[in-house]
């Protein structure tokens, strides 16, 4: 038994994130869903799979290549096999999201739009293909000639370039190679073109618009025909920080970002088409090795841009039907939201309730006479964020304003450093990161003088306070005034700020990497000790990720004493219920739809007084021992019914969710005959609107 623990502890993490992302590409398969939101999960599905290559692949490629690390790090799994098990499993789902594409292309046909390429245009669609070349897409092609081109490590990671095969007129036995670069950081992958009479839609690739006017390109040059293949470069994408101490630690973070293109390739893929001469040229000028991750394309990569499809094709059918975001109605009678917070507390649930509260209480704050500070941590911000803007307006207006910004945020770190730089030209004192320690807690605190005394208000999340983010992601935003709960989170900004770790006592929160892992164990165990007891004794867990060995150990450990446990975790999740001697007590599902599943919510059966809370930690060992993290608990009578009516429908979704288990990761849930359907995050919204009405007609 503890060594079948063992291997399902470890070896699976890596396979449990690919049964995660074969649950996304199983919902681009559903006739039930939307084609056009089919096209958007085949895009979420690519993404994910490249972040796993430049994260998690990358990973086990260093510690392949260093081949005594395997028994320095006491690795009880062999990263070589773990690295030929995801090769297999990448390439069949691959091969699984290219017929679902080809499917999809089928059923977009019978609505009349039509995914053509360059072999297939009217005369009128190629005139006004080039005339679109000419005026929008050539100014931003740079082709390279691979004879003459030396560093290779330059190739930017992720993007989508083109080999082209070049036929010269007076030598057409000689081999010419260049590389283009498809431009979509500047313009669309998509083109709609012009209705003719069928009154049809066409869309095509820019891919296939380069393809066209290949000639307008290299003709000049004395070529006269033109093969065209794709390939990618997936590179490793971890940060190699210079630990130099004479410099900063933004320097050092800015520095290994320049260096990040650069990385070691982890995957290549090629045109199935490209023939074996040429294939074996380019991996000997890209100084690729067969024991890189080599894949078979096809005529298109990058396919995570299927997620910018154009959305204003077709009819309403082929996209979801848009949910309205709810009103608060404690924030809709026109009084001042910080009164409203010091009368009771709020709880926010995204992305059925607007995030725009959030944007309207920092503006608040930042007019407010009565006002003095806002604090706040900045993990991942929108593009042209409100959020940021409203800080900025509070430091113009005279408040004292201090923002930890976290550049350590994975593929954030640019963007972060911009609007660290940014916030301090306007005022705004600016926390740097912590070397080695990310700072993942979402935390918002305002000091307000009311009669002479500090009255603090804070809002705590499960996810970021992003505009953008918060449209898709399911998360909870926490809004209280209670005076321990708001003492504890300004000891947090303390800590971030004097930087000395003398850890303070949190009398209601709980902190990582202070005393999160302790909070876990403590309350399994006082559930596994209620259930020797006699007494009833259960919890539901919801996060994003349940990997860390010692919770999971804890967990068959109360399984097997009798504690009744719902876990619902939407990502990595190397439990698996069998292993339990008592298996029925755990029921392990995942659930992906239409918004992303991102909250974390924690619910003990503490013997029928249950105690909930939420917050930024996932049950992985990096949450709970090597970042801040914030857990608070939810008080309020009424706000613990709307997390057990959140995690009831989501328990009892019977469309949309998947047992996880250890041979079937994504089993489908049985309906029973003369049972309605349950979709969860619809059941939520409508319990919510349901409310909302209540409310108004009070």
């Amino acid at each position: 038994m503890k060594s079948c623990k063992k291997n399902v502890l470890h070896i699976n993490r890596e396979l449990s994130w690919l049964n995660f992302n074969e649950r996304v590409l199983l919902e681009a398969d559903d006739s039930t869903v939307p084609l056009l939101e089919r096209l958007t999960f085949l895009g979420i599905f690519s993404n994910n799979l490249d972040e796993f290559y430049r994260v998690r692949v990358a990973m086990l490629k260093r510690i392949v290549n260093f081949s005594d690390a395997v028994d320095r790090l006491n690795l009880d799994y062999d990263p070589v096999k773990i690295l030929k098990e995801i090769h297999k499993r990448t390439v069949a789902q691959r091969h699984k999201a290219d017929e679902i594409y080809n499917n999809i292309c089928v059923e977009l046909a019978k609505d009349n739009i039509y995914i053509t390429d360059e072999t297939k245009l009217n005369e009128e669609q190629g005139i006004f293909v080039r005339q679109y070349f000419k005026e929008t897409v050539r100014q931003y092609l740079f082709p390279i000639m691979l004879d003459r081109f030396r560093n290779f490590s330059n190739l930017h990671d992720n993007s989508t370039y083109m080999v082209i095969d070049l036929t010269h007129k007076t030598n057409p036995a000689a081999e010419n190679l260049a590389l283009i670069e498809i431009p979509t950081e500047h313009l669309p992958r998509f083109i709609v073109l012009p209705q003719g009479q069928d009154k049809h839609y066409y869309v095509m690739y820019i891919d296939d618009v380069i393809r066209y006017c290949l000639d307008d390109i290299f003709a000049v040059l004395g070529f006269i025909k033109y093969k065209a293949y794709a390939i990618k470069f997936t590179r490793d994408a971890e940060l190699d920080i210079d630990s130099d101490v004479s410099k900063s630690f933004l320097e050092a973070v800015s520095d290994s970002l320049k260096q990040r293109n650069h990385g070691d390739t982890v995957r290549f893929i090629y045109d199935a088409k490209l023939p074996r001469n040429l294939l074996s040229s380019l991996l000997k000028k890209f100084g690729i090795k067969k024991r890189d991750s080599l894949e078979k394309g096809g005529r298109y990569n990058n396919i995570r841009d299927l997620m910018n499809f154009p959305q204003n094709l077709g009819t309403k059918k082929m996209r979801y039907e848009s949910l309205q975001p709810l009103e608060i109605h404690d924030f809709s009678i026109g009084k001042s939201m910080l009164d409203v917070i010091r009368e009771k507390d709020i709880l926010l649930h995204y992305p059925y309730q607007p995030f725009q509260y959030i944007i309207d209480l920092l503006r608040e704050a930042s007019i407010d006479p009565a006002v003095r500070a806002i604090k706040m941590t900045i993990y991942r911000a929108a593009k042209n964020s409100a959020i940021v803007n409203a800080l900025i307006n509070a430091a113009r207006n005279g408040k004292e304003v201090i923002v930890f910004v976290e550049f350590q945020a994975r593929f954030d770190e640019a963007a972060n450093i911009e609007w660290a730089a940014r916030m301090q030209e306007e005022g705004i004192r600016v926390l740097p990161s912590i070397p080695g320690m990310k700072v993942h807690c979402k935390m918002i605190l305002i000091r307000r003088k009311e009669n002479g005394l500090n009255i603090y208000y804070t809002a705590v999340g499960t996810g970021n306070p992003n505009e953008i983010t918060t449209r898709i992601y399911c998360d909870e935003h926490f809004l209280t005034a209670d005076k321990t709960i708001t003492a504890d989170i300004n000891k947090v900004f303390h800590l971030l700020d004097d930087r000395k770790f003398q850890v303070p006592k949190f009398k209601q929160i709980v902190v990582s990497p202070f005393g999160t892992r302790k909070f876990f164990l403590e309350k399994i165990s006082k559930e596994i000790k209620n259930a020797k007891k006699g007494k009833p004794a259960w919890m539901i867990l919801k996060m994003n990720n349940l990997v860390d060995k010692r919770i999971i150990r804890r967990l068959y450990d109360a399984s097997n004493a009798g504690v009744k446990i719902d876990l619902i975790v939407r990502g990595i999740c190397t439990l698996v219920p069998e292993v339990s001697q008592h298996s029925d007590n755990i029921r392990a599902i995942r659930i992906v739809d239409r918004f992303l599943e991102h909250s974390r919510i924690f619910v003990f059966g503490n013997n029928n007084e249950p105690e909930y809370y939420i917050g930024s930690a996932d049950c992985m060992e990096r949450n709970l021992d090597h970042r801040f993290e914030v857990i608070t608990p939810i008080k309020d009578k009424n706000l613990q019914i709307d997390l057990q009516e959140l995690l009831n429908k989501q328990l009892n979704d019977n469309v949309k969710a998947r047992k996880i288990s250890a041979n079937h990761p994504n089993e489908k849930i049985h309906l029973t005959k003369g049972k309605p359907k349950i979709y969860a995050q619809i059941e939520f919204y409508n319990y919510l609107k349901n409310k909302t009405h209540i409310s108004e007609n009070k």
